[in-house]
Order: C-alpha cells, then structure tokens, then sequence
C-alpha cells in the first residue's frame, strides 16, 4: 500500500544530501534527474521541436541537461534562459551546453515546452511579465512539461504564488511533493510523471497510497473469522443500507444492520436487527443515516461504549464536533469530508497533509479527510494520499459506501490504518471500474471485482 515518498522542500534538501553523503557527485545526481526527465520527454513527444526554459537555480541546470540530452537523441531542441546560471551545478549544465541561448522574452514559440525556470524551492510571486511570458508559450504549445513543479507554485503548500498555465505533464524528480498530491496545486497538470534518482524509501512521512496486497479468506476460513460488521442506523436508513451492502461486499463474512425499519432491496445475507447486540461484533459504523436527535446521540454513546472498534461518519462526525468526544472509547477510524473536518477540528495551518496528520495525533484515531486528494494519517504519524479518482464519485452516498468499506476492512485486519488505505484504494478502484454517471448502488456492484484485482 506503501508508494513513493511524498517529501517537502525540506525533506528532499535532505534525501539529496544523504545521497551525496554516499559518495554521488551533485552535478552527477543532476544529470540523473535530467536524463530521466527527458526520457519521459521522448517517450510523450519523439522528434517534436522543443525550447527548454531554463532559469537560474539547479531547475535551470536540470533544464540543460534535458536539452543537451534531447538533442543527442534527435530532437530540435533551444534554450531560452532567465540570467545567468547561479549555481555550481547548473553552471556544469550550462557550460556543457554548446548551442545558443535565447531570451526568453523573445524566444519563438515550439510545438513543446519544457519549463525548467524554478523548482521547489519557489517561496514568491513571479514578475508578472514572466508569469504571463510563461503562459504565452505554454499555450502555445501542444505539450507542456513542467520540471519538478509548475513555476509560479507553492510546492509545499500546493497552492498557485502567481497566475500558472496548464501543463500537459508535471515530472517529478525523485519523489512526490505536496504539489503533485494535493489541490489545487495538482490541477494545474494533467498527467504526472515520477523520476527515480535514487532517494532511499523512508518509513516516516507521507506516502503516495499504492494498490494494496489483500489475502483472500484461508482454507478454514467461516462468517465470524472473516470478520464480523455491524452497522448503525437511525432516521435516514437508506444511507446505512448502502454503508451495509458496501461492508458486505468489501470482504467481511457477516454484516448486522441495527434498524428499526424495515429495508426493501437489501441483500438476504444482510441480517437486520432492531435490538443493538455487538456479540461478536469486531468492527461497528456508526454515522451513515443517522440523524442528529437525541436518539442518535444516544445510540453513538451506546456505540462508544460497546468496546467494538469503531468508525464514525456522517451525522456521527456532526455530534462528536457539537457534544465533544467526553468519554468512551474514541473512533478508531473517523472519515470526515472538508465541511465535517474543519467542524471537528477547525480550519488549521498548513497544507492538508499536514492538518490531517495533526488531526489524527490530536484526536487519537485515523483521519480519512475526504475528497478529491484524500488524505489518511494516523495517530503514530503514518500518512498516505490517494492519487487522482473519477470525478464522478462527486454523487450522493459514495461517502456511505467508503464507511462501508472501512468497517468490511478493519473487520478483516483489525488494523486501522491499513483498513482505511486498503478502503480508500478499493473505492478508488471501484469507481474507475463503474465508468461514468454511475450512482452509488452502482459503485457498490465493482467492489468485488476491484478487491479480486488486488488479491
């Protein structure tokens, strides 16, 4: 479940420095960034003529060996640069590039861009001529490649310091940034690329969230070691049906639905009850359907209070933010979107990431934070972020059908960190399988294909 590191500004400073203390050249780590880069280059666009803009700092210096390694490969390649080359590394770059230099103020546009200008380390605005240069010739391009992060963004806070235009491609160097995980900053490139150059896998931090590895049930395998789910329900019952079919068919051996209506269309294996008895039970949802009435308040402190592990969402998420967490045990897994989040824990600092993860240690429970770059993090500090999904998941009752998910899988595990990824990637999946215009009900018909797919 585990992918590429995603690293800040800082941390990649840091990740180059180890590797350099290993003996590595810098001006040798360089080449291997840009030569991954222009790999990818080629592979997108052949022989398509290319102007490369290359600015001042180590981002320039990449763009020069992308250039210097596109021509040897065929390509009608220019430089425009941005000054002169003010590191040492770049300078070795510069130098070993033999043809002309434009201004790129003045440079004709080409069928390809590749904006090598600034990199991660950009804290500032761009001079409004540049930023609107950059975007005359990225638009006119018919592919945009962006070294590392678009210029003009915010890597760390993924957020947009001057007007950015849209790049076809962002190639990341030696891992993933805040910027390429998280918006708005991921909008501003439609396809992204990553480039090994040799940073050494951390166990610490965030991570891309990668397919995960999911056994299926053992030879000796019945209904209760499978995993047990029961499932809340209050005034809104649909909600929690969904939530029930999503847990039946996310992997659990044995779901009970606590409802005091009665449910048309829900699967025979579902076992309805209307008296709570969490016998056991090894994972309980709580949230989906519920209400916000005395009665739900009550029947979420009955939940707390049963020692099952819990996930909470929905309504749940709504009265823990108004009545506080006060005693019983606190959820183990909590999935709020970023109205219930900022409820619960207010609107913060920093980027996402970094809100979830103190979320998560606050609250003592793993923080799925809904969207379009869902983030999980848990309490020890673990963090994963989901890479782009259907937009089409923008429909009412696909939250029911992630809690759902996340109830089946830590039933299974008994881990909830691992369950919440393992949901997470499996909705994903799911709703890329669905294809367009689907409804919730529909989501629910591609899980088990989905879960086959990682088995």
């Amino acid at each position: 479940m585990k992918g590429a590191p995603i690293l800040t500004s800082e941390g990649m400073r840091t990740a180059e420095a180890a590797i350099f203390a290993a003996g590595v050249d810098p001006y040798a780590l360089m080449r291997r960034a840009g030569e991954g880069a222009a790999e990818i280059i080629w592979r997108v666009g052949h022989l398509r003529d290319t102007l490369v803009l290359c600015g001042p700092g180590n981002n320039g210096g990449d763009g020069f060996v992308i250039a210097h390694a596109l021509r040897a490969a065929g390509v009608s390649v220019r430089v425009a640069a941005l000054g002169g080359s003010r590191t040492e590394s770049s300078r070795k770059a510069r130098a070993a590039w033999d043809g002309e230099i434009e201004d790129i103020m003045t440079a004709a546009p080409a069928t390809q861009i590749v904006d090598a200008l600034f990199g991660i380390g950009l804290v500032r605005a761009l001079e409004d001529r540049l930023a609107e240069r950059l975007g005359e010739l990225v638009g006119a391009a018919q592919h945009g490649f962006a070294i590392d992060v678009p210029s003009g963004i915010d890597s760390d806070g993924a957020v947009a310091l001057s007007p950015v235009p849209a790049f076809t491609h962002c190639i990341a160097l030696g891992a993933w940034k805040p910027a390429h995980m998280l918006l708005p900053a991921r909008h501003y490139a439609a396809q992204h690329w990553l480039v090994d150059i040799g940073v050494a896998p951390s166990s610490e931090g965030a991570h891309a969230l990668a397919m995960p590895r999911i056994a299926a049930p053992g030879v000796d395998s019945h209904k209760y070691r499978r995993g047990l789910v029961a499932i809340l329900s209050g005034a809104m019952s649909g909600a929690a049906a969904l939530a029930a079919e999503a847990a039946a068919h996310g992997g659990a051996g044995y779901v009970r639905l606590f409802s005091k209506q009665k449910l048309a269309g829900l699967s025979h294996a579902i076992v309805r009850s209307e008296v709570m008895d969490f016998d056991r039970v090894d994972a309980a949802l709580i949230g989906p359907g519920l209400g916000r009435d005395v009665d739900a308040h009550e029947r979420l402190v009955t939940a707390r209070w049963s020692g099952v592990p819990l996930v909470a969402d929905a309504d749940a998420l709504w009265l823990l933010a108004e009545h506080g967490f006060g005693d019983g045990a606190v959820p183990v897994v909590m999935t709020p979107h970023e109205g219930e989040f900022s409820h619960l824990f207010g609107k913060g600092e920093g980027n996402k990431i970094e809100r979830t993860c103190a979320a998560a240690a606050r609250a003592g429970s793993v923080i799925v934070h809904k969207g379009p770059d869902t983030v999980i993090a848990a309490p020890d500090g673990r963090c994963a972020v989901a890479g782009p999904v259907s937009s089409w998941l923008s429909t009412a009752g696909t939250g029911d059908v992630l809690a759902g998910l996340c109830a089946a899988r830590l039933a299974v595990t008994g881990d909830p960190f691992r369950a919440a990824c393992e949901a997470v990637w499996l909705h994903g999946e799911a709703a890329r399988r669905a294809g367009a215009a689907f409804v919730a009900d529909d989501l629910v018909a591609h899980v088990p294909a989905a879960l086959a797919s990682a088995l």
